[in-house]
């Protein structure tokens, strides 16, 4: 079955570079970013064009990116090392500004190194480590303050109250409408693939914001008129995998395409380059404190670490969440070499699901293709594995 909005959405994607240097060419400025706690709502609001940067898979750009950074740091850092070195990808040229959160800090000292090697002109927003503290907030709406006050000097204009408010409500809505997106993928008979739907997700990294919302809305409708109502119910079939750990950005598909190879079906994810970015993320009030409360009390990232017991591990417990609702039925946890945060919380992650009776597997890699083998020998035995527990 083929979804006509699939076709409209890589078609925009496909002209979305062209577009951008139009829009520069008038005036318009477009701001660049990547990690994962920059508040794209502020600089929507401010009349600039958000535009979120990066792309795997590539072993080339690593190594390209290699001679700039240690080889110590994951292949994703590294390539994106690599692309701005290169200078070739057009999201990367079309960009006026680059700004870089410090959540993820292989991913922060990313952000030094261009700005000293190639010259881009970037904007930090520290992320306070002890986040779940009340100082950390106070901290982090500071911070969120100063990065504000940097954007409204490149953007030439203040923050406006109203304007905030609609591009809130605007952010809101594609929210929405992306979870709805994950709700249809892990459907029974399902006319839409959780690939589609992750391709989707990146295509919003690059379109016109009410241009995606549309497209999307557009997407949800298509697929209730040919498949109804999204349900949950014979669990017969393809194994049902739910991807978890290391960011998995676009062009990055070696893992996804094994997976299916061998005969599983992904229904869900927390990837932050995925599902994770669309969760518990509620404004409450069109303020510079309204956003920073909600940014910082969103589902952590790995390296936001979390002090108290695993039982109360607000990373691991929305894990568990999404497991349940999309009925998966074993667990793959992606790392990179040397991403520490994925890498480092992979045991507890796996003790923690050992006790709920939920197989688990970790994969450790990385961008070159000399491990496929490996990968698919051991992701078809874990298959196999579920299958056997099933019967």
């Amino acid at each position: 079955m083929v979804l006509e909005t699939l076709k409209k959405i890589e078609e925009a994607v496909k002209n979305r570079p062209q577009e951008l240097a139009e829009a520069r060419k008038k005036g318009e400025k477009v701001v660049g970013w990547f990690n994962y706690n920059i508040p794209e709502e502020i600089i929507h609001a401010l009349g600039l064009i958000p535009v979120r940067l990066g792309t795997g898979g590539n072993d080339k750009l690593v190594e390209i990116g290699s001679r700039y950074i240690s080889e110590k740091n994951c292949v994703y850092t590294r390539e994106l090392v690599g692309l701005f070195e290169q200078n070739k990808d057009p999201y990367i040229i079309n960009s006026d500004l680059v700004a870089i959160d410090a959540t993820c800090l292989q991913t922060y000292k990313v952000g030094e190194l261009i700005k000293y090697y190639f010259k881009v002109n970037t904007l930090i927003l520290p992320i306070p480590r002890n986040f779940y503290q009340p100082e950390a907030h106070e901290y982090f709406e500071k911070e969120l303050e100063f990065f504000t006050q940097k954007l409204e000097e490149f953007a030439g204009n203040k923050l406006d109250t109203n304007k905030l408010a609609e591009s809130i409500k605007l952010y809101k809505n594609i929210r929405k409408a992306v979870k709805d997106l994950y709700k249809y993928q892990a459907a029974d008979k399902s006319p839409i693939k959780w690939r589609e739907v992750f391709g989707v997700v990146h295509a919003g990294n690059y379109l016109d914001r009410e241009q995606y919302l549309s497209l999307l809305q557009e997407l949800l409708k298509e697929l209730k008129e040919k498949h109804g109502k999204p349900e949950i119910g014979s669990l017969n079939g393809d194994v049902r995998i739910f991807l978890a750990g290391s960011i998995i950005p676009p062009r990055d598909t070696k893992l996804i395409n094994i997976i299916e190879e061998v005969g599983g079906r992904i229904v869900g994810d927390d990837l932050w380059s995925g599902l994770n970015s669309f969760l518990d993320l509620n404004i409450k009030e069109p303020s510079i404190k309204g956003v920073a409360e909600a940014y910082i009390n969103r589902v952590p990232h790995a390296a936001q670490h979390y002090p108290l017991s695993l039982e109360t591990d607000r990373r691991l417990n929305n894990m568990k969440q999404l497991i349940g609702e999309f009925k998966a039925q074993g667990v793959i946890y992606h790392t990179l070499r040397f991403c520490d945060p994925f890498t480092f919380n992979a045991n507890e992650t796996h003790d923690v699901f050992k006790k709920e009776d939920i197989p688990f597997l970790e994969i450790h890699t990385e961008y070159s293709g000399s491990d496929v083998e490996a990968i698919r020998t051991r992701t078809g035995a874990f298959l196999e594995l579920i299958k056997n527990k099933n019967i």
